[in-house]
């Protein structure tokens, strides 16, 4: 496994429900009714993936920071 994963959210295609947020509230806020990491890089952990996985129009990307391999939302 990595030692760091790059977090993205696509802005356009998030609809705000604030899972991510309730799911992983030390990895992302809602900004504007939408979701926003609160840092771009960040040490591995099981949350992001649960955020990333829940999104319901998986508006969130979990990626490798070495090779940007994907690593959620699950495909």
């Amino acid at each position: 496994m990595s030692a760091a994963w790059r977090i993205g959210v696509d802005s356009h295609r998030c609809i705000g429900t604030s899972i991510c947020a309730g799911t992983a509230p030390e990895h992302f806020r809602l900004v504007d009714s939408r979701s926003a990491p609160l840092a771009d890089v960040a040490t591995p952990a099981e949350v992001i993936l649960d955020a990333a996985n829940s999104c319901p129009v998986e508006a969130i990307t979990v990626r490798d920071a070495i090779d940007d391999r994907l690593i959620a939302p699950e495909e």
